[in-house]
């Protein structure tokens, strides 16, 4: 649901300290997925990752500092509105956020540690976090890997579970909410040293393909909402070249209908396709992420969207429906930009 009168949206975190605009909001052309800058808003340092509420009235940002914290804004008109102070998420670093169980969960690289902030009825947030879970473990890449490092928090298809991507301890976590508070149900353990970054889920909920930052590889799993349980399948290579040195995979997507699997490799600067095949991808093709260091991506009616964090660029693809190919359409410019969603 989009809340500014029907008009479709997208909405771009940025670096701040690397000369970012904050959180910048763009109109999106339903006929060649074209980008227009409409307006923004720079009040919370390093907005770098963004979620909506379901009715689209409400976008969430992480503030990824050492100190970490999230804030709320409306988004009923072009520039997002503040709605609460920023809240502290008791751990540094918060990367990625997501809506789960009536609260913001955010995923806090630098402690490692997943933090849960209720929502209010309105959408806005709690004046403290409900709790936290920390993670534990390390992995064998040093220095990447000396410690947990959440890279991102989701939940799954069922609405049961969230899920959390360590990059440092090579697992996925599985977790619930116990009186507000994060709570480990499962780990599921990767390949170690494979550095696991996001996940993303098929649309059928059956499996979750997890893409890894230290090999650029993804994971392919099956998912077990009944259960709660992740179990690894296959591994696929996201680039041509498996032995590629300086290429560090960021974001993955899936397609609506399910068929591909599109992820971003920073350093590369490319976008993989991979084609579904059951309970495993096969790679297509890589093209141009149309800038450098393409930190994530989303995809949407038929187009891909691309933030370049070093270029300063958000571009867009239209994706040919047969092949799952995306073609470069155009971009706009975002300096430092380092998430784009739509709404």
């Amino acid at each position: 649901m989009v809340a500014d009168g029907g008009r479709r949206r997208a909405f771009i975190g940025s670096f701040t300290a690397a000369g970012g605009p904050g959180i910048v909001t763009a109109a999106v052309d339903p006929d060649s997925g074209a980008l227009t800058v409409l307006g923004g808003v720079n009040t919370v340092p390093d907005p770098s990752y963004l979620a909506l509420s379901p009715d689209g009235g409400t976008l969430y940002a992480v503030s990824e500092t050492a100190e970490g914290a999230v804030a709320a804004y409306r988004v009923d008109g072009d520039e997002p509105e503040p709605a609460g102070p920023p809240v502290p998420v008791d751990g540094s670093g918060p990367t990625h956020l997501g809506l789960f169980a009536g609260h913001v969960l955010t995923a806090n690289y630098g402690s490692g540690s997943v933090t849960a902030v209720p929502v209010r009825p309105d959408g806005t947030l709690a004046r403290s976090a409900s709790g936290v879970l920390q993670h534990q473990g390390a992995g064998p890449h040093t220095p990447r890997q000396q410690g947990p490092h959440a890279h991102q928090v989701q939940p799954d298809p069922s609405g049961r579970w969230a899920v959390s991507v360590d990059l440092g301890t090579d697992s996925v976590r599985v977790c619930t909410l116990a009186d507000g508070v994060p709570a480990l149900h499962r780990e599921t353990a990767l390949r170690p040293g494979s550095g696991p970054r996001h996940l993303a889920f098929h649309p059928d909920g059956s499996r979750a393909y997890v893409v890894n930052e230290l090999t650029p590889s993804v994971t392919v799993c099956r998912w077990d909402a009944s259960e709660g349980v992740l179990t690894p399948l296959t591994e696929t290579p996201v680039l041509p070249d498996a032995s590629a040195v300086d290429a560090y995979p960021s974001g993955i997507v899936t397609s609506p209908d399910g068929r591909f699997v599109w992820t971003a490799t920073r350093g590369a600067d490319v976008l993989s396709v991979l084609a579904v095949d059951g309970e495993k991808l096969s790679p297509v093709t890589t093209v141009p992420c149309g800038g450098h260091w393409p930190r994530a991506l989303t995809a949407s009616d038929g187009f891909l969207y691309v933030a370049n964090e070093r270029s300063g660029d958000v571009t867009w693809f239209a994706v040919d429906p047969h092949t799952g190919v995306p073609e470069r359409g155009g971009s706009i410019r975002v300096p430092a930009a380092s998430c784009v969603i739509l709404g």
